[in-house]
């Protein structure tokens, strides 16, 4: 695993800084060290209080990581640096055990509040822009260091050349805030390498609030790409889309959105979680004594969404559907995602409603099988396909017209039918399991 050393501030309220740092390095796979230089009373609100740590303490911090096969760096990233003898001890340390690095100018923290001395801007320059790898300014930064009043994309390319000729081997300009680009719908980031520009795009996530943590994260997610191996221009585009999605999936927090850096890793083991728990409900169905008596013409089929479902491809169910052949035994297909649109547009449509239902499983309709339902305990509900207004989705019109019948979401809504289309009963739970096991328990009861 590479090791990747951030040299920065502290956030106490854990959105930016070093906090962001570490939970980048962890969401992209290399193991993070941290080498404190101050310490930051802020929240929401802004910045209250700044104390900077000694500057032989970060040295010694440096010196112990370096010192140590276990830990030493083989890549860093510098944020906040707030006086010019902090810049001077953290030039020569990189200097010293010539750690390949990305340099975050950082000037003012996002909740507003000074995080870099103004006299401190031209040592940066002179002692630590030499000396990285790439340094990743956003407008405001760009504009102090290069001295270019940034309000077009041709000032940015001017202001990359300035940087890159003040000694930084590469240049990012972050674009999220060139207003030029945010009426065109689009926040485009500039690399220059001393050879080429290159621009990077994505949307513009209109928030409506301030980021907070999003360019400690990019800055941290390049260092961490370029650790493990790639080109600059692929790290800048891993890091772009890994800040993109970090914002996207962010807590609003008072006046702010917080990045999530750990979304991925969440998403990715829900998604394996998810289709284990389809896998096993699979398995239970077919284990029923019974089960292919509820199955309907059309067959069935069981599916679960992940969490933050987005679209059809995000639910799993059988690829095929559940099918009694004609020996009696049940079979069923694979189980993926994206593999059944009618089930994953009954799950979208009851999430909706309710985002703890995850799953849903389609039953044939008889009035017995409604009657075990109800006399297990579970509420019923109903739509009349006759009444079906034009235009409309018949699962997402269907589940919003029986659910207000409720003051909560019903566990099984039913129709009746209409011409060319089967009566079916919908039986709804959190995980597939639950909804395997209320089949096992309707099955039961119809015995």
């Amino acid at each position: 695993m590479k090791r990747v050393m951030t040299v920065g501030g502290s956030d106490c309220s854990g959105g930016a800084g070093i906090q962001a740092d570490i939970k980048t390095f962890a969401a992209l796979g290399v193991y993070g060290t941290s080498v404190l230089t101050a310490i930051t009373a802020q929240n929401t609100y802004g910045v209250h209080e700044v104390h900077e740590v000694p500057v032989e303490v970060v040295d010694a911090q440096i010196a112990a990581i370096m010192s140590d096969n276990g830990f030493s760096a083989d890549y860093a990233k510098t944020g906040m640096l707030y006086s010019t003898a902090m810049i001077g001890v953290v030039a020569k340390a990189l200097r010293r055990y010539k750690i390949p690095f990305v340099l975050d100018p950082v000037m003012m923290a996002g909740s507003g509040g000074v995080l870099l001395e103004e006299n401190a801007l031209n040592s940066l320059i002179e002692q630590l822009l030499p000396l990285c790898t790439v340094v990743t300014p956003n407008v405001p930064e760009a504009g102090a260091i290069s001295g270019v009043e940034i309000r077009t994309k041709k000032d940015v390319k001017e202001a990359a050349l300035k940087i890159h000729q003040l000694g930084a081997a590469a240049v990012i300009i972050k674009g999220g805030h060139l207003e030029s680009e945010i009426s065109a719908g689009k926040a485009t980031d500039l690399l220059y390498n001393g050879g080429k520009f290159t621009e990077m795009s994505s949307p513009i996530i209109k928030t409506g609030k301030v980021v907070h943590g999003a360019g400690c994260s990019f800055s941290a997610a390049l260092a961490a790409e370029l650790a493990k191996g790639k080109t600059l221009q692929d790290a800048a585009a891993s890091a772009k889309k890994f800040v993109h999605d970090a914002i996207i999936s962010g807590a609003e927090v008072s006046t702010m959105i917080v990045v999530d850096q750990v979304q991925r890793l969440r998403n990715d083991a829900d998604r394996y979680w998810t289709l284990g728990n389809v896998k096993e409900a699979v398995r239970m169905l077919l284990k029923i004594d019974g089960f292919e008596t509820v199955i309907p013409e059309v067959g069935t089929n069981i599916g679960m969404a992940i969490a933050g479902v987005a679209s059809e491809k995000e639910v799993a169910a059988v690829n095929g559907r559940i099918v009694p052949t004609r020996e009696g035994v049940v079979t069923a297909g694979c189980v993926d995602f994206g593999v059944s649109s009618h089930v994953a547009r009954l799950i979208l449509a009851m999430m909706e409603q309710d985002k703890a239902r995850r799953s849903a499983i389609n039953v044939k309709y008889s009035p017995e099988i409604v009657e075990a339902c109800k006399s297990l305990g579970m509420s019923v509900a109903s739509f009349d396909r006759d009444k079906e207004p034009k235009n409309v989705k018949t699962m997402d019109w269907g589940v919003r017209a029986a659910s207000g019948k409720f003051n909560f979401v019903p566990d099984v809504i039913f129709d009746l039918g209409a011409m060319g289309k089967e009566p079916m009963v919908r039986i709804f739970g959190n995980t597939a399991v639950e909804v395997a096991e209320k089949v096992n328990r309707i099955v039961g009861n119809l015995k």
